[in-house]
This record gives structure tokens, C-alpha cells and sequence, in this order.
């Protein structure tokens, strides 16, 4: 997949999930793209309550890259959209202990690379209790 397609796809899935969050009411700032953690910070008006997401954005129902560690992972919650560019997309909200619950680790001695990489399989993240679960997000404030 081309670069810039990729970048589209995770633009639009960024500003489609901090529309949805700002319609529930959430105060929401978008982070600098290349910053590492959260790709948005969300709060509700006395920012008595701050949390922040990690986007992830495909075209298609595809595994999820989650980088190398899963030390590195840190983002409250993870709200990830497929079908990003399309007049439909899905999205499957998730807490940060379920994504690393639920992820897959590559064995580094059999990989091709020699290093580990971790990601979330599409029957992961693809339940019914994540699927357009921005219910999640009440209980919060």
C-alpha cells in the first residue's frame, strides 16, 4: 500500500472517531501525527476526566499493526475504524488492557526479520462487545 493512502485512510478514521467522541459530548484535541502515544486527547468540560486514543484506521477488515513491543503501548483507549474512507465505517472501541490482552506476538526467532511484532488478528477486535461500543465512553464521566 502506497504511503500517502495509507496516511489518507489513517486521517480519516482519526477525524471520523474525534467527530463521533465530540457528538457524545467529549472535548477533544488531536495530538501531532508523528508524536508517539495518543493520537487524540479527549475531556469532558470540568476536565475532571482525560483520556487519551490511539486510532487506527484500515480500508478493509485487516490485522492491526500494534509496532514491536507491547511495552510501548499506552493509549487509554484504542478506537480502531474500518471502512475508514468509506460513507460507512465501523468502528470497534477497545480499553488499552484488551488490546493487549487480546493481541498476537510474533516469535522473533522465526521471523524473517529477526525481531518481534505484535498485532490484533480482525477476530480480535471484530466482536460484538467492541463493535460501535461509544457507550463505553458514559460511564467515564
Amino acid at each position: 500500500m502506497d504511503v500517502k493512502s495509507s496516511q489518507v485512510t489513517g486521517n480519516a478514521a482519526l477525524h471520523y472517531a474525534a467527530w463521533q467522541l465530540s457528538r457524545k459530548g467529549w472535548n477533544v484535541m488531536l495530538t501531532s501525527r508523528n508524536a508517539k502515544g495518543s493520537d487524540l486527547f479527549c475531556s469532558n468540560d470540568a476536565e475532571t476526566v482525560v483520556f487519551g486514543v490511539q486510532s487506527k484506521g484500515l480500508t478493509k477488515r485487516d490485522p492491526v499493526g500494534l509496532g514491536a513491543s507491547i511495552a510501548n503501548l499506552r493509549s487509554d483507549w484504542w478506537i480502531i475504524t474500518i471502512h475508514a474512507k468509506t460513507d460507512a465505517p465501523v468502528c470497534f472501541i477497545m480499553k488499552l488492557q484488551e488490546v493487549k490482552d487480546l493481541c498476537y506476538q510474533s516469535d522473533p526467532l522465526k521471523s524473517r526479520t529477526g525481531s518481534a511484532s505484535i498485532w490484533l488478528q480482525p477476530s480480535a477486535f471484530d466482536q460484538p462487545q467492541f463493535r460501535e461500543a461509544w457507550h463505553r465512553f458514559e460511564t467515564l464521566t
